[in-house]
């Protein structure tokens, strides 16, 4: 099997054991072969990171929520703790964008 098919195959099994960071990868490989993409592969490659990015925001939002409540509470400690955190997802967040804006 070609590499190109082999790569797109592995992003097609990572998709169906919705291991999501891994399509990426196999797409991002698949994309910066410098050939135009299928419709197929773009598709997988749209799958892949709308996933990646979709499962982020929801800890992005989850986070803000809990920073927004213990603010109210002012709990300085725990809310030290969650910002420090929301740093380590934010670096997450744009480390995975961070291919395609470079």
């Amino acid at each position: 099997m070609a590499d190109r098919e082999h790569l797109v195959y592995q992003a097609k099994l990572a998709e169906q054991a919705e291991r999501y960071d891994e399509m990426v990868e196999s797409m991002k490989n698949v994309a910066g072969m410098d050939v135009e993409l299928t419709v197929e592969e773009r598709n997988l490659l749209s799958v892949a990171y709308k996933n990646v990015i979709g499962a982020r925001r929801a800890s992005w939002r989850i986070i803000s929520s809990l920073e927004q409540k213990e603010e109210n509470k002012g709990g300085e400690d725990k809310l030290k703790m969650i910002r420090e955190y929301r740093q380590t997802v934010k670096y997450s967040y744009v480390n995975i964008c961070r291919p395609w804006i470079d």
